[in-house]
């Protein structure tokens, strides 16, 4: 199914009955709202049944209104602002308990994507990182942090691991002008999708690079420059993303790439405990 719903709706609008055609033009009216509607609050808004609504989605070719609301919202968590994202997040989450629905729902994100992440992508990135002469790890904006808690530990285990830091493309190309076919890029990034590092995935892709992609989705941008994707499940909480599922799967290739380098790594971390040691970077019990 094209991403573009909102045009595939527009042209099947004359196959439409009386009823649908009202769904129609309430979600071509008002996509960010049905979005986040049940398939009962949506013919509710329009006054048609639940059923209707269910027909509808299989007519436009989703197997039933589910997948046609996870394309919508898709569509909508890509376009719409921080102010728009924070309202709707507001009327999402039950505010008698914040803490438990976040809680709730991030369980579920781990959930979904332990079950639909792509095993011989994920043996695929870790043999990419394990055979790379230099890996670059790019994540702008909120992807940061992920990009920033994977570097770290990566600098561990391999010599020539580097971060690229900027928002800025011209800065971002300076800093993979390099990149080639005996090294790994590993892009991250999440709706709003990072312009930045959708560009950086295809300079790499280009150049030869083993690319790997940590991303929500395959309709995500960063999947047609990749050579291994990984599918973790990111949602809005308010204005804030949601990427506990994503960390899980960082923690998870940290974990397998450790245990492929068990002897070296197990020597470095020998000697960086005694480093540690000797200038007191972490508090003991003698202290």
């Amino acid at each position: 199914m094209t991403a573009d719903i909102l045009a595939c709706i527009q042209n099947k609008m004359n196959s439409f009955s009386k009823g649908q055609r009202r769904i129609a033009a309430y979600i071509l009216e008002s996509y960010d709202k049905a979005a986040f509607q049940t398939a009962r609050e949506l013919g509710k808004s329009v006054q048609v049944s639940e059923s209707t609504v269910v027909r509808f989605a299989t007519q436009l070719g989703y197997d039933g209104y589910p997948e046609m609301q996870k394309a919508l919202q898709g569509m909508v968590l890509n376009r719409l602002t921080s102010v728009q994202r924070m309202e709707l997040g507001t009327k999402r989450l039950r505010q008698e308990d914040v803490l438990n629905s976040v809680l709730q729902a991030d369980m579920e994100r781990i959930r979904t994507t332990g079950e639909k992440i792509d095993r011989d992508a994920f043996a695929g990135a870790v043999e990419a990182l394990l055979n790379a002469h230099t890996i670059y790890i790019l994540g702008v904006r909120s992807s940061s942090a992920l990009s920033s808690f994977l570097c770290f530990y990566l600098k561990y285990m391999f010599e020539d691991v580097r971060l690229i830091t900027s928002a800025s493309a011209s800065e971002v190309f300076e800093q993979i002008a390099r990149i080639s076919p005996r090294d790994a890029l590993v892009g991250i990034s999440f709706p709003r999708y990072s312009s930045v590092a959708v560009q950086a995935m295809k300079y790499g892709h280009n150049a030869g690079a083993k690319t790997v992609a940590l991303t929500d989705c395959a309709a995500s941008p960063l999947a047609a420059h990749t050579d291994f994707l990984l599918e973790a499940k990111s949602d809005m909480v308010s204005l804030v993303d949601s990427l506990i599922a994503p960390m899980s799967v960082i923690n998870a290739l940290i974990v397998a790439v450790a245990e492929r380098r068990k002897l070296e790594t197990t020597l470095l971390f020998n000697k960086l405990e005694e480093i540690w040691d000797l200038y007191h970077v972490y508090e003991t019990d003698d202290e």
